[in-house]
């Protein structure tokens, strides 16, 4: 039996408001193993972003529980949940997130330093040039069109050699052609690296691309299914 890097149990998040108690995520069940790309779509408000803040271990839930490589993230302290998201997740974002006083090989090694790896330099190197960014490892991301920081942003996540990639909207910020590179790059590399794959998006055509497309809708899953034109 394949190994499951990701279960989901009875997943739900709540939140006081004022005109009462609001869920936003109820009842949510799935199980991803290890090398699957897995598509978290559904329209504005349907619960996507909470979802990915919960698995990832950004945010706490109502009720349900969360194992990431069998390990219960409810379980660990706010250090250990620290030290284990930067050593077995990556991420990428639809705003980049890149730190804007650090060049880019700085910003692809900074959590290779974190996570205690000795040849941190020269892996980030190496990843710059897997991105297609070899020549820009001293501009500040400033100096970086959107494509580029978004490459920086692929690096930097997928150095550490993490078994999650979370993706949140990675095209959002991009034209379509730009989109497009970025997306084919993001698959390759994961395929390359073995990695899974959960990736938050609102584009069908981004999401057919992945093995598998999860749908909510209203804060429950209302579909899980095999994608016929997926990577995997």
């Amino acid at each position: 039996m394949t190994r499951a890097v990701l279960e989901v149990e009875g997943l739900g998040k709540r939140y006081a408001t004022q005109a009462g108690e609001l869920d936003v995520l109820s009842g949510v069940s799935f199980r991803v193993d290890a090398g699957e790309s897995v598509a978290v779509t559904g329209p504005s408000g349907s619960g996507k972003s909470t979802l990915l803040g919960l698995i990832a271990g950004l945010d706490s839930p109502s009720s349900g529980r969360i194992l990431v490589e069998e390990q219960d993230l409810a379980g660990m302290s706010d250090s250990a949940l620290a030290t284990f998201r930067g050593r077995r997740m990556g991420f990428i974002f639809q705003s980049f997130r890149l730190l804007p006083t650090l060049s880019a090989e700085e910003n692809v090694r900074v959590p290779l330093e974190l996570s205690g790896v000795p040849d941190a330099r020269q892996r980030a190197r190496l990843w710059l040039d897997q991105v297609g960014l070899s020549g820009r490892g001293s501009h500040l991301p400033s100096r970086l069109s959107g494509g580029e920081q978004q490459r920086v942003a692929l690096a930097r996540a997928l150095a550490p050699r993490p078994a999650l990639i979370f993706a949140d909207e990675p095209t959002g910020n991009l034209d379509s052609r730009t989109g497009k590179e970025m997306a084919d790059l993001l698959f390759s590399l994961v395929v390359d690296q073995g990695a899974t794959l959960i990736l938050v998006t609102h584009e069908e055509r981004l999401a057919a691309r992945a093995g598998r497309i999860i749908v909510l809708r209203d804060g429950q899953l209302v579909s899980d299914s095999r994608s016929a034109a997926g990577v995997h």
